[in-house]
């Protein structure tokens, strides 16, 4: 029961990060977004249906420039 008391009563102070923690944090954050995003092709954006070619919009730009 002391031991509880004597911890709540300090004041703990926050820990500096450097820099170099600050990055490595980032990147471990980013390299398990994308192993998440790689387990779960469902939550992908880039499952959209592939358009027809019979509704795709042409190109003009060829006739527009007078390209050869």
């Amino acid at each position: 029961m002391s031991d509880q008391t004597k911890n709540e009563s300090t004041p703990v102070e926050p820990k500096k990060m450097t820099l170099k923690d600050a990055i490595r944090n980032k990147l471990s954050q980013n390299k398990q977004a994308q192993m998440n995003e790689k387990n779960n092709p469902s939550l992908k954006a880039g499952n959209m249906e592939a358009k027809s070619q019979m509704t795709k919009k042409i190109n003009n730009q060829r006739r527009r420039t007078g390209g050869s």
